[in-house]
């Protein structure tokens, strides 16, 4: 018995690594999960907090741009006024611009690929077993291959957001043109608070019409969809979307910056809690916003955008869809070739289509819910009245 032990284990596959698909953790759970046990659950749920709040900061990089304004803010950074380096490419004042673009990349993808994989880890495996617990789609899970063209994808998108960030970090670190201040009595106390819903706003509901624009068949069909292979998202679906468009709406989130007197702290304040919630919104886990965020939905809500594509087009503040009527309805079908957010009346659906309809309702967990209990599930009297169901 002992021969054939030695046996096994010399013939034993040992697990391999690949960066590019984060289950490689899965080969290591059992490891894992012994010293993650030692940890009293309270910290263990604050690490995975931070964990999340440290993601949102990779996905554009902008902890590079938090670090210049806040060095610029306590003076430990004077910008050059020299034009003699090579780098100070068409005034753009970019001295030393590898120096910002090599720290950008490096930390960004470091955060990225541990800490991400911490949290794939921690939820996707870890808890796997018991899903309906926190799973938006319980049943429902990325294949290997996806998971795998999710990573590869959000791996070229951040290195494309962080060679932006560094650009901009460089720029601002060397005395370039911005409107951003630093001395708060310059423009007010009024004008510094009111910045934090100003800048919310500006950039949700840009947001909302930006991704609304990417789901017109055209622009759908050659850029978004790209994101949409991903119908049962996790947090490495936020990066997974095509470079032109991030590179759009990165451009749109920071023209603020040059055009209206901003401090940098609301503005940076704002960008962390849009970026902690991107993560949410696309991690698949039940998450619930809190009592003092009335405006922010639950992200189910984002959950039910990737399950039923052209649908609840906003993000941070769900009253965008109410007013322009591209919030989910519950007598309406909604599918990836039905466009325009209104979805499909049931009188205009055919056998098939609402079965497939009814099918991916029951996928949703109920618990993902406020009060744990789905809004879309079809009562039987309902279903009476619809002559398609038999």
């Amino acid at each position: 018995m002992t021969i054939l032990k030695k046996m096994h284990s010399k013939n034993k596959i040992k697990p391999q690594f690949d960066p590019m698909a984060v289950t490689w953790l899965e080969n290591y759970n059992d490891i894992v999960t012994k010293v993650w046990d030692r940890i009293p659950y309270s910290i263990g749920k604050c690490i995975a907090t931070i964990s999340v709040f440290m993601i949102g900061i990779s996905i554009n990089g902008d902890w590079l741009n938090i670090f210049v304004h806040l060095a610029k803010q306590l003076g430990y950074i004077n910008a050059s006024n020299s034009k003699n380096n090579i780098y100070y490419w068409f005034n753009l004042k970019l001295q030393d611009f590898w120096i910002f673009w090599f720290s950008s990349c490096m930390i960004s993808y470091s955060i990225y690929f541990v800490i991400g994989g911490f949290l794939h880890w921690y939820y996707y495996v870890r808890q796997r077993h018991r899903a309906e617990e926190w799973k938006c789609q319980p049943k429902n899970w990325l294949s290997p291959e996806l998971e795998t063209h999710e990573i590869i994808l959000g791996s070229t998108t951040l290195f494309l957001n962080a060679s932006m960030s560094a650009v901009l970090a460089c720029h601002i670190a060397n005395g370039g043109y911005s409107t951003v201040y630093y001395d708060i009595p310059q423009y007010g106390w009024m004008w510094f608070v009111l910045q934090f819903p100003v800048i919310f706003i500006y950039q949700d509901y840009c947001t909302y019409w930006l991704h609304r624009t990417y789901h017109l068949p055209f622009l759908y069909k050659r850029f978004h969809k790209l994101h949409h292979k991903y119908k049962h998202p996790t947090a490495f679906s936020v990066t997974a979307i095509h470079p032109f468009e991030s590179l759009h709406i990165q451009l749109t989130l920071t023209m603020p910056l040059f055009l209206v007197p901003l401090h940098w702290f609301p503005f940076y304040t704002v960008a962390l809690y849009t970026y902690y919630h991107g993560i949410i919104d696309h991690s698949g886990i039940n998450f619930k916003a809190h009592w003092w965020q009335p405006w922010q939905p639950d992200a189910i809500f984002h959950d039910n955008h990737h399950q039923y594509f052209h649908v609840n087009f906003g993000f941070n503040i769900e009253l965008w869809d109410k007013i322009h009527g591209t919030y989910r309805r519950k007598d309406r079908i909604y599918r990836e070739d039905i466009f325009y957010g209104k979805g499909k009346s049931f009188e205009d659906v055919n056998v098939d289509e609402f079965k497939e309809d009814l099918k991916e309702r029951e996928s949703e967990n109920p618990k993902a819910y406020r009060g744990n209990k789905s809004h879309y599930k079809l009562s039987g009297k309902e279903l009476k009245k619809i002559n398609l169901y038999s």
